[in-house]
């Protein structure tokens, strides 16, 4: 066994290893709790601050179980999901010093489970971005090339696995928000079917969209964490009761014999490629493992970014009415009376992109546009479902592009929010259909890692899983690692 194959081999071994492996050496004693957050808060400190993936630090406190199956296991949550007597922000001066007084159920079963609370990770405003630049805590940069961005809206969460800095985050996809960034930084993100796991104390984007997931460095480790996080939860109205598989259990079953559907429609100009041919060799992958491709129609992605852009802003602008000045949050100084209250707190709070959401929502729900817009974008909805229902009528699973582009320059599309909608093109249809996805690393264009979007049926997030593993198999993206400036502890850079 080399050094790096134990805890005696420092930073390096502890940051690079699996969830699995470090359970391992917790449950041996051959390393402590303690120590191993202090690993990870050391490079936090010393990474972090290049990348600002993380809007606030937790102090770390022994895990409240220390048997459970995830204990002693540092992790960072997307700042969206409360946890008691911790500071919760959304990435928007709204929310700037707010603390939330209770837990989200996601925290709450992490917490028994026994994981550790290091931080919360940076986002997009409200969950409301494709590039992490919309936090009103300043964008996060991408620790493969810090010009370009990390994603979003989950852009912290993702950012922080792929520099090491924690072994998983959570994350929220509402359109693409977890597999998306995943993409960008080169780590693994699952997007379970919606309702799998509660949305209890996450909070709302788009009710009807949101989702809460993982990000970590492979499928194997995402399986270790949504075993904890999935099942039904009384507190959720949205929340299935389908029985949890154990996931892990699942991960090594041959995928002999299964049917990928691959859409055609999906490889086609708006793909650049060079994404293309890294998503090819992927699925080529797939098929040496013994699946058997298929070829799929799956027409919908320009009618599904344009219903989603109408009908989760719809939703918005309800869930975010309760920001007032009134309540709780920011509150704007001496306002003159109740109207300048409201406009001035809401006008201050906000920032654009959740202001220009806000507006398209509220005009797509007013009495003289509702027929010839939302109601419209609800009947697409059903139209993507109905095609996707077709689709898995040939296959087992579907594999494409998770984005059309690797990572972009930050501030190339912030002149133009239409381009940069379009970066969800091969995200979105998944949550109007409200299916499990995952994103898997698939090779690098341009120095820039590029993903492998996996789609399944409704609550067949451990085939999934499965697949992804199987393909993690056969090669080592997952396990590459960015260089980045002060970083002493990196065996597996990205040549």
């Amino acid at each position: 066994m080399s050094t790096n194959d134990s805890p005696q081999g420092g930073d390096a071994a502890l940051i690079n290893a699996s969830i699995a492996q470090l359970k391992d050496w917790l449950a041996a004693g051959e390393l402590s709790a303690n120590d191993l957050a202090a690993a990870f808060e050391r490079r936090i400190e010393t990474i972090d601050p290049e990348l600002n993936s993380l809007i606030s630090r937790v102090e770390a406190n022994a895990p409240a179980s220390t048997d459970g199956p995830l204990a002693g296991i540092p992790y960072a949550h997307k700042d969206i999901f409360c946890a008691k007597g911790t500071r919760t922000t959304c990435g928007s001066r709204m929310l700037g010093d707010w603390v939330a007084p209770y837990d989200s159920t996601v925290h709450e079963r992490l917490s028994q489970s026994g994981a550790v609370l290091l931080g919360k990770a940076n986002m997009d405003e409200f969950a409301m971005g494709s590039s992490n630049e919309n936090s009103h805590f300043g964008a996060v940069a991408n620790p493969w090339d810090t010009a370009a961005v990390p994603g979003g809206s989950s852009g912290g969460s993702a950012a922080a696995v792929a520099a090491r800095l924690v072994p998983f985050a959570t994350g929220t996809d509402t359109g693409g928000s977890i597999r998306q960034p995943a993409a960008f930084c080169g780590v693994t993100g699952i997007k379970p079917t919606y309702g799998r796991v509660s949305r209890y104390g996450m909070i709302a984007y788009a009710s009807s969209f949101d989702q809460g997931g993982v990000i970590a460095k492979s499928a194997a480790d995402c399986a270790l964490v949504l075993g904890e996080m999935a099942g039904f939860d009384p507190k959720d109205s949205t929340s299935s009761d389908e029985a949890v598989p154990d996931y892990v259990a699942g991960l090594d079953g041959s995928i002999e014999g299964l049917r990928v559907g691959i859409p055609k429609q999906w490889f086609s100009d708006a793909l650049d490629p060079a994404v293309g041919d890294a998503v090819t060799a992927a699925i080529d992958e797939l098929r040496a493992a013994g699946a058997r491709m298929v070829e799929i129609d799956l027409p919908d992605a320009d009618i599904a970014l344009a219903a989603y852009y109408l009908l989760a802003p719809a939703e918005a602008s309800s869930n975010l009415s309760r920001f007032d000045g009134v309540r709780f949050g920011y509150r704007c100084e001496d306002p003159k009376d109740l109207q300048d209250l409201y406009e001035r707190t809401r006008s201050e709070g906000f920032g654009s992109e959740v202001k220009r959401r806000i507006l398209v929502g509220t005009y797509a729900l007013s009495a003289g546009y509702y027929d010839a817009f939302y109601r419209r974008a609800q009947k697409a909805r059903r139209l993507v479902t109905e095609h996707f229902q077709r689709a898995f009528d040939q296959c087992d699973l579907i594999a494409g592009p998770v984005t059309p582009t690797p990572a972009f320059d930050r501030g190339a599309h912030s002149d133009d929010p239409a381009k940069m909608y379009l970066e969800d093109i091969f995200t979105i249809p998944v949550n109007l259909a409200g299916l499990p996805g995952m994103s898997v690393p698939a090779g690098f264009v341009n120095g820039r890692p590029v993903g492998l979007q996996l789609i399944g049926r409704h609550f067949d997030e451990g085939r999934l899983l499965n697949v992804a593993h199987q393909y993690q198999q056969r090669v080592d993206w997952h396990e590459r690692m960015p260089s980045i400036a002060g970083d002493s502890a990196n065996d597996n850079r990205e040549g």
